[in-house]
């Protein structure tokens, strides 16, 4: 008999809200790299890519994300089994369903394993331990989930209370496999404390192992209105280049529920293997300011960072010097638009500010100075009244679409690279120090035929210079006609 493929399923839809003001909404934690070279989405694939008998994964993503998955695989030279665009938020137990039905289209017998894609695991052997022992027990028809060791009381993570008034369910491998007693909520920490010392409750990590018809015959029974919509909303997918577009209207009806709500805690298959990794889900600056190494006072530095009588502190610099002296117990973290300056203690607040943001309609809830665009980027480096002047990188290979303005002109100026500038019935290459003058209403395009990246300065003066001052007339990233 054959062994079932194993497909990673990589749900990427968070918007990491208590790591602003570097984590924001339209480039979200698990795209920064924040604890090395690589970003927390990319080190979950590459957990899970050296894997004997694993498939490609499975990514999930809201539409906006599309394009980083997409850059930061490549940059992995991963190829992905399916990127599926989510139309609208569901949570997780639609986002697990609709992978579901996505493995059991390649085959029937597929197990899953689900990962957050901003998690840290820092003992990887540890984590293989563990995955292949909820595979045998994922094998067996169980629901697998991966409970925590705990390092103390934490009163930040739901907890997972194991069974272990019986034999262990996997008696050949190195680990125990517990049923499920109990799922239970965010403790206090008189609460917390007799949890562990008691030994029986684990972490809810928000990892997952089963079969994929196994969960969705469990989303049947205890989820019922999650099935149709879920499943009509894969049938009807579309392709558009690398991505699984989710028909939007099938799943704008599937109800929002999260895969412990919906069905671990209600079934009667739910089993629990322990995770001794040095896990972290990176939830706050705390959270990674742990995750980093400390100097002789606990304090942590990233950047430009200078600090003197400091104690038990993480600062952060983006762009300019910090400067800190008799800092106790604080998170300062600098980039390019905000400061943060904050208590240890009360860093989970941090999400209330960027409520207040979005309630003002601030952009700094939602983009850095630099946006991230599928070609590239660009920031701007100076504006006023009739004129902007940005700094655009494009990727080699990569054009912007060919677009037009109604109310503003530019003037490019090559600083790095080569540019290929289609204007008008022209075609144009471009090296350094050289530019080009595009009128109001002249059809356009920038492209990098290079191998390196290009760099350009764009000058736009006019009487409207927001970004949906854009017609495109053809994009070889499929976006409409705005700014997007």
């Amino acid at each position: 008999m054959e062994e079932p493929v194993i497909v990673p399923v990589i749900l990427s839809g968070g918007s990491g809200t208590r790591l602003w003001p570097l984590s924001r909404k339209a480039y979200p934690k698990q795209f920064l790299p924040l604890l090395g070279e690589e970003s927390l989405f990319q080190a979950t694939v590459q957990r899970v890519s050296c894997l004997a008998d694993y498939g490609n994964p499975l990514v999930v993503c809201n539409e906006d994300h599309r394009f980083m998955v997409a850059e930061q695989l490549k940059q992995l030279g991963v190829a992905a089994g399916g990127i599926l665009l989510e139309p609208v938020g569901r949570n997780t137990a639609p986002a697990v369903a609709c992978a579901a039905v996505q493995a059991c289209v390649l085959d029937e017998e597929a197990i899953l394993l689900v990962m957050p894609s901003d998690h840290v695991i820092g003992r990887h052997e540890a984590f293989v331990i563990a995955a292949a022992a909820a595979a045998r027990a994922a094998e067996k028809g169980h629901l697998v989930t991966f409970g925590v060791v705990p390092d103390g009381p934490e009163t930040g993570y739901g907890y997972i209370k194991a069974d272990r008034d019986g034999e262990s369910l996997d008696e050949t491998g190195d680990l125990a496999v517990w049923p499920v007693a109990q799922f239970v909520e965010k403790p206090d920490l008189a609460t917390a404390e007799s949890y562990v010392e008691s030994g029986d409750y684990f972490w809810n990590s928000g990892m997952f192992m089963f079969r994929a018809r196994a969960y969705l015959e469990e989303l049947e029974r205890h989820a019922p209105t999650m099935t149709v919509p879920t499943k009509t909303a894969v049938e009807k997918a579309t392709i558009d280049l690398d991505f699984i577009r989710l028909d939007a209207e099938a799943f704008s009806d599937c109800p929002s529920n999260s895969i412990d709500y919906a069905v671990m805690e209600k079934t009667e298959k739910a089993v629990v293997v322990p995770l001794d990794a040095q896990w972290s889900d990176v939830g706050s600056w705390s959270s990674l300011s742990d995750a980093l190494e400390a100097d002789e006072g606990g304090n942590v530095t990233s950047g430009d960072v200078i600090v003197r009588d400091s104690h038990d502190s993480y600062l952060r610099s983006e762009n300019r010097l910090i400067a800190g002296i008799g800092l106790d117990n604080l998170v300062v973290i600098e980039t390019a638009d905000a400061v943060l300056v904050a208590d240890k203690d009360k860093v989970q607040d941090v999400k209330e500010i960027v409520n207040q943001l979005k309630n003002a309609g601030r952009p700094e809830e939602t983009h850095h100075v630099r946006v991230y665009r599928p070609w590239g980027s660009y920031e701007t480096i100076s504006e006023c009244q009739r004129f902007k002047v940005k700094r655009i990188l494009v990727n080699p290979g990569a054009a912007l679409s060919l677009q037009l303005h109604h109310h503003r002109a530019e003037h490019w100026v090559v600083v790095a690279g080569t540019a290929k500038v289609t204007r008008g019935e022209e075609d144009l290459l471009l090296t350094e120090d050289q530019s080009v003058y595009l009128p109001l209403g002249t059809l356009h395009r920038l492209e990098n035929p290079g191998k390196i990246p290009l760099e350009i300065i764009e000058v736009q003066t006019g009487s409207y210079l927001e970004e949906d001052d854009i017609v495109r007339f053809s994009d070889v990233y499929g976006r409409e006609k705005s700014a997007s």
